[in-house]
């Protein structure tokens, strides 16, 4: 009677004994990355950048109001506008954060850029000028805090008018509030529309 011998199997790694040096080393890992390293960036931001680390907030009065990095909504014609917002269940939501995801042919996309030009002409009938785009417009993130200068400078003369206010005063108001591109090549001028408007509410006649 002829008997086969089954050739042995080679051990596993788990069974070599290498278990756990992988548990080790997945704790490990996991201590660095989740934790060591998260709260020494953390530690640094909050000693160097204090105020960026903590949100970039806008305080008034002892009370935080909003932040340099989310948009709010304005629809007061004695505010300026900001971009228009289409974050879910209301605009300017930093939990759903996200674009129209409009296509360019879609009819909702015209609709809703017209029914912004719309309001902006009945706020100031008088304005016949170009709208500009990021007005009618929504951005990628739906939170955009900041306008071009040319939108904000469109809604200059409305704004004047309705507060009681030289237009000039309100241009230098603009101007004050227009960020600068970094080191002056990275990006485009902008304009903080929270910010302009605290500037404006702080104004007096």
């Amino acid at each position: 009677m002829n008997t086969q011998v089954q050739p042995a199997q080679p051990a596993t790694p788990i069974q070599g004994g290498l278990l756990r040096p992988m548990l080790t080393i997945f704790v490990v890992l996991s201590a660095v990355t989740g934790l060591l390293y998260p709260g020494v960036i953390t530690g640094i931001s909050r000693a160097v950048f204090p105020h960026e680390a903590a949100g970039s907030l806008i305080v008034k009065d002892g009370r935080v109001i909003g932040s340099e990095l989310i948009g709010q909504p304005f629809s007061d014609p004695k505010y300026f506008w900001g971009r228009l917002s289409a974050t879910a269940p209301m605009p300017y939501n930093a939990a759903a954060s996200a674009g129209s995801n409009l296509g360019p042919s879609n009819p909702a996309l015209t609709d809703a850029a017209r029914a912004r030009i719309d309001a902006l002409r009945e706020a100031d009938p008088g304005n016949k000028a170009p709208v500009p785009v990021d007005l009618v417009t929504a951005s990628g993130s739906g939170l955009d805090p900041q306008i071009s200068p040319a939108a904000a400078q469109y809604q200059a003369p409305r704004v004047a008018r309705l507060r009681g206010l030289p237009l000039e005063r309100v241009e230098a108001l603009v101007a004050a509030n227009t960020e600068k591109p970094l080191l002056a090549v990275m990006g485009d001028p902008v304009v903080n529309v929270l910010q302009l408007n605290l500037a404006l509410d702080a104004e007096k006649r």
